[in-house]
């Protein structure tokens, strides 16, 4: 375990030798065990070969029968489907409408999940944000950041892309949204925009903004052991105490929580449970 991560023997399972990022982590002392992951007793099979045209089906699904107003419900623990997934053909995708939520950009921002397929799998992009920046330095983050004036979340998240890791905004087509959420640190409402590439892309980082562009297999983000929950102690608006979940994936030298892992476990949740 990185001893950058602090003790958490007290609040969950042990990180596994090998994973595990150096990033400095907020954690409370009174943090506690959060819940297992909701894929955690899924057989092997149901957890590899995760094809894109199933996670954009899957996407645009859900993209159908709700509102990009509606804020992602993180920490819910679904009930896994036990059949198996299905493998629709990736269909022409077209722009869908993706608005702000509360109905204007400020102070709202947007990330690009990229998604691109090989050896059957889907991959996803992420970044390791330089150190040296205020805002989350260091954290593993996707590509993306705040609006400008008159921006759409898809203008935003592909404009910011392009910017921090060189990834073409004619080579992304968009595939929908996942919730929007807020940040407990800044927060800032972050709307993530799904984006599907053909291959996998050339990058041009930012070393301004980036230290490590990089890309994950959905299957090893579902895989044993990777996935971890801790619940920290906080206060609701009307001053009640509650103790909200924070989600960690442990990546072979990657850390991943966060917003980013918020994002994430929407992801997975939908396409697997």
């Amino acid at each position: 375990m990185s001893t950058s991560l602090g003790d958490v023997s007290t609040v969950s399972a042990p990180v596994p030798g090998g994973r595990g990022g150096d990033q400095r982590i907020p954690r409370p002392p009174d943090a506690r065990p959060g819940a297992p992951a909701p894929w955690a007793q899924l057989g092997a099979e149901r957890r590899r070969r995760i094809r894109l045209g199933t996670v954009v089906e899957v996407v645009r699904a859900r993209n159908r029968a709700s509102s990009p107003d509606a804020a992602a419900v993180l920490g819910t623990e679904p009930a896994c489907r036990s059949g198996p997934l299905a493998v629709p053909e990736l269909e022409q995708l077209g722009t869908p409408s993706v608005r702000w939520p509360g109905g204007g950009p400020d102070d709202l921002a947007a990330v690009l999940v990229a998604l691109f397929e090989e050896s059957d799998e889907t991959r996803v992009v992420l970044t390791r944000r330089s150190a040296g920046l205020r805002a989350h330095g260091g954290e593993v983050s996707f590509p993306g950041g705040r609006a400008e004036p008159g921006e759409s979340p898809e203008q935003a998240a592909l404009r910011e892309a392009a910017e921090e890791v060189g990834i073409e905004p004619a080579a992304v087509r968009t595939a929908g949204w996942l919730g929007a959420l807020q940040t407990v640190s800044s927060g800032s409402r972050i709307v993530p925009v799904v984006g599907v590439l053909d291959t996998r892309p050339s990058f041009r980082v930012n070393v301004a903004e980036v230290a490590r562009v990089f890309d994950v297999a959905l299957a090893e983000l579902l895989a044993d052991g990777v996935f971890r929950q801790e619940r920290w102690p906080g206060a609701s608006d009307d001053g009640v105490e509650v103790w909200r979940p924070v989600t960690f994936f442990e990546l072979a030298g990657e850390t991943i929580w966060g917003a980013t892992a918020a994002i994430l476990f929407e992801l997975l949740s939908a396409v697997v449970c």
